[in-house]
């Protein structure tokens, strides 16, 4: 469903949105909106899922593990989660 509406632009952001379609990266300025929108809300879902893990991490309280076993740790879930 698309839903009609009016906005405004500085002139800076107008020039961009233009540039964006002469490109022909996009083929409106309609587009160009809409993907910024829809990245936008895709990066404010991740941050929330980091934020929850964040709190989650600070809620099970402090490790003893030193930095270095941090790091190892986190690369070996890093390396494990790599397909090839």
């Amino acid at each position: 469903m698309t839903i009609r509406q009016s906005i405004s632009f500085t002139a800076p952001n107008a020039d961009w949105l233009k540039s964006q379609v002469n490109s022909e990266e996009y083929s409106s300025k309609s587009e160009v909106v809409n993907d910024l929108v829809r990245r936008a809300r895709e990066k404010e879902s991740e941050i929330e899922a980091i934020r929850a893990k964040l709190i989650q991490a600070e809620n099970s309280g402090f490790t003893n593990m030193t930095a270095e076993e941090i790091r190892a740790e986190a690369q070996n879930l890093s390396r494990s989660n790599v397909r090839v």
